[in-house]
């Protein structure tokens, strides 16, 4: 009977470890991760881009959701109000305001999927003379 006991207890023991590993899995994965950036991330372009353009790995909401641009001297780049692709709603649109001058940028971002779940991130990006 104790050896029946003990292998009831390893069993499960591996079920409740299976169950935590598969819950901390899937709730890893339920977050917007960014799959894309235009500008690119590291990127260096020749032209002051018009908009920032965010791919992510699920659905965001825009009304929750904004990015933050700065120049090197750590001055806020006006932006407008953020937007999703009408054809692709995994992909954020910004609107640039200002025609950018040469130099290094920072975006930092932060996005809500439309389950809920809280994301945020930066990269930078430098515009060529």
């Amino acid at each position: 009977m104790p050896r029946l006991l003990t292998t009831s207890r390893r069993l499960t023991t591996k079920l409740v470890a299976s169950l935590a590993f598969t819950m901390i899995a899937s709730a890893a994965m339920a977050h917007a991760q960014l799959q894309k950036a235009v500008p690119g991330v590291g990127s260096v372009v020749t032209a002051s881009p018009k908009e920032i353009r965010l791919n992510f790995s699920e659905r965001v909401e825009p009304r929750f959701s904004g990015v933050t641009l700065q120049g090197a001297d750590g001055q806020t780049v006006e932006t407008g109000a953020a937007s999703v692709d009408a054809a692709d709603h995994e992909t954020l649109i910004v609107p640039i305001k200002a025609q950018l001058a040469p130099g290094s940028y920072k975006v930092s971002w932060h996005v809500v999927s439309v389950d809920t779940h809280k994301t945020q991130g930066s990269f930078s990006f430098t515009v060529k003379p």
